[in-house]
């Protein structure tokens, strides 16, 4: 004589779960997660490499560079020389005469107590009267308060 332990189901198939089992999904994220944390550090470290030489000609720096300078009071000076906001554009083709009429470049050297409005409004009178630029540097202005205090810039 048999025993049945179903309560009246005489049907052996399972039932069909529908949901997603994601023991397996977990684990294998886990493992790339591994991998990745090993992997990252050795991604950094720098390799000798050989680059092509360039055949393109240098381009030639100014012998003696326009220099604009704006003080932590506002001030303006071309070179040395200080000089008032109205005169600047008078004062810098004064001094940019002897340069060839395509390079007319200027260097603006802008002191960190300067604010930044007042930078680009020289940028852009500068700009206006046909001036370029090359270098925008935002340094401590030699001669400035407080000139001597400042950290010497780090050379690279």
């Amino acid at each position: 004589m048999a025993v049945s332990l179903s309560e009246g189901d005489l049907d052996d198939d399972f039932d069909e779960t529908h949901d997603i089992n994601v023991t397996p999904f977990i684990d294998v994220i886990l493992v790339l997660l591994i991998i990745f944390m090993v992997a990252a550090p050795l991604s950094t470290v720098d390799l000798p490499i050989d680059l092509p030489s360039s055949t393109a000609t240098p381009q030639k720096k100014p012998d003696k560079p326009t220099y604009v300078s704006i003080k932590p009071d506002l001030s303006l000076a071309i070179g040395e020389t200080p000089v008032k906001r109205v005169d600047l554009l008078s004062e810098l083709n004064r001094v940019m005469a002897d340069h060839a009429a395509d390079d007319r470049t200027v260097f603006l050297r802008g002191d960190r107590a300067a604010p930044y409005g007042e930078v680009m409004e020289v940028l852009e009178l500068l700009r206006s009267a046909g001036y370029k630029f090359k270098l925008v540097a935002l340094e401590r202005v030699p001669g400035a308060p407080g000139d001597a205090a400042a950290a010497p810039a780090p050379q690279p």
